[in-house]
């Protein structure tokens, strides 16, 4: 799976993430941070519990929220719990394994107040076998493929079986954890006290800004900074219509400027070849770039986010 695929091929695609939506900090308890593997490439932090309250962030959600991570939430769904009173914050991780930049799992943790004795009492009566790995039991959800276990009353970890067991893994000390993760950790902390909020390693870093910049990330410029991306964090709020900040760091101030100068060459192009909405919209993006570090900052109404989402420079994202 590519997270990747959440931004569209011009800096406003990056504002189009997942399902996002306003209220309290998405933080991550210390139980949850445990039990994610070291190799992090990208984590999508989200406050689950105040998704409906807005318009906005439900058609953004229907529209780019990828396959693997609606199989995901499906199956959290499937697992007897109720959404909407029993989930607080909702975590989707994306890791390397075996230090390779190519073979990755993708994860879920969830963080409520879950009633784990109802859950298990249904597991029981419909004779479901758990899989044992040292203390710890993970139950198969249905037909879904997935599967679950809960780390204590507060946390529990789904996805495929190999990918819950790495978390047990990195939980129990067996594996390092994201704890051990110096470069993520700082990131982490950078952004986690937003409602919404994303953070992306060097690879991940790497591969999401390719993907921003279009046709202008093939010029010999961006080969020439790409390896100067070291980390990433993005983050999304939707209480007062819909803003969006991006942090790239790049170590250096040629580096930022750079890509500065890429991304501002990309919006200009879109503005000439965008709809009216398109254009309103990077018209409300500001890119600047300082101390190593690029930012990019958007704002906009939710009459004005919603007209963004029905035009064809969004759409063509899509596919």
């Amino acid at each position: 799976m590519k997270f990747g695929k959440q931004v569209f091929g011009s800096l406003a695609g990056v504002v189009l993430s997942v399902a996002a939506m306003p209220g309290q900090a998405a933080q991550l308890s210390s139980d949850a941070t445990s039990a994610i593997k070291h190799d992090v490439q990208q984590m999508v932090v989200i406050d689950y519990r105040i998704m409906q309250n807005s318009n906005a962030a439900m058609q953004l959600r229907g529209q780019v929220m990828p396959p693997e991570l609606k199989q995901l939430e499906e199956a959290l769904k499937k697992s007897g719990l109720n959404d909407n009173d029993d989930l607080e914050q909702l975590a989707f991780i994306l890791y390397r394994v075996g230090g390779s930049a190519d073979e990755v799992r993708t994860v879920g943790i969830a963080q409520g107040q879950f009633p784990i004795e109802d859950v298990l009492a249904n597991f029981k009566k419909q004779k479901v076998k758990a899989t044992v790995v040292r203390t710890n039991k993970i139950y198969p959800m249905g037909k879904t493929g997935m599967s679950v276990v809960f780390l204590d009353g507060a946390t529990m970890v789904f996805g495929g079986l190999q990918a819950v067991k790495d978390a047990l893994d990195a939980r129990d000390g067996v594996k390092p954890s994201l704890l051990t993760n110096g470069q993520v950790m700082e990131s982490m902390h950078t952004v986690d006290s937003e409602p919404l909020w994303s953070i992306l390693d060097e690879k991940g870093t790497q591969t999401m800004m390719k993907q921003v910049l279009g046709e202008a990330g093939s010029v010999a410029d961006f080969d020439t900074v790409k390896k100067r991306m070291v980390a990433s964090w993005y983050s999304m709020n939707f209480q007062h219509g819909v803003k969006f900040d991006l942090s790239v760091v790049t170590g250096d101030n040629f580096a930022a400027a750079t890509v500065s100068s890429l991304l501002n060459a990309a919006v200009l192009y879109k503005k000439m070849s965008g709809t009216d909405a398109d254009k309103q919209a990077l018209d409300e993006t500001t890119i600047t770039s300082n101390a190593g570090r690029l930012d990019v900052h958007f704002a906009s109404s939710d009459t004005q986010f919603n007209a963004l989402l029905k035009t064809p420079m969004f759409q063509s994202m899509l596919k």
